[in-house]
């Protein structure tokens, strides 16, 4: 009982935790897809610029030169874009590593509660056992003693039949014995 409470705060930790990490999580989470569009659009402005300064370039004396600092100018602002894209998926990357060890955490918590519970059901199916076992064992002594006293009784009640015809035995030979005295005492009689 005391594991499954312990279990059951552990879970509940998180979920105080998991209030306040909601809003921050989700900030950043804003905060990388407003990285990611900036990026983006900082990515299409160079793109447009460079088109532009090309098309301007082509009307230059110094075509060449005027070229390649436009390609150095939009080189700079992909090199901002690409800063700006390795920031959100910085943090995009932080978010999922938080994500997963919050996973792991609950999963733990719940493997934990899990084994808890696990833990409480052996011991509750052991106890059940040994209570089934001293209930066999005492419906065994029980049948054991009905079985002693049985044999009491068909002993007595044999003892009794045995006597009973001992009675009887001697009640018919003490019967006989007068019928031949009493024959014995008539003289004309056949014994």
């Amino acid at each position: 009982m005391a594991a499954r409470l312990i279990a059951l705060l552990l879970c509940g930790l998180p979920l105080l935790a998991d209030s306040a990490g909601t809003a921050d999580r989700q900030q950043r989470l804003d905060r990388a897809a407003a990285l990611k569009s900036e990026a983006a659009a900082e990515r299409k402005a160079a793109a447009e610029r460079l088109e532009q300064q090309n098309a301007e370039c082509a009307r230059s004396f110094f075509v060449n030169s005027c070229r390649d600092d436009a390609k150095d100018e939009h080189l700079k602002a992909i090199d901002e874009a690409r800063r700006l894209e390795n920031e959100s998926a910085a943090l995009e990357r932080e978010i999922k590593h938080e994500d997963v060890a919050q996973h792991e955490a609950e999963q733990a918590a719940e493997n934990q509660r899990r084994e808890a519970d696990r833990a409480e059901r052996e011991t509750q199916v052991a106890n059940e056992r040994q209570k089934n076992a001293e209930a066999t064992a005492q419906h065994l002594a029980d049948k054991e003693k009905q079985a002693a006293e049985g044999e009491k009784r068909k002993a007595a009640e044999a003892e009794k039949l045995r006597r009973k015809q001992a009675e009887h035995a001697a009640r018919v030979a003490e019967k006989k014995r007068r019928q031949e005295k009493k024959a014995a005492e008539k003289p004309g009689q056949k014994p």
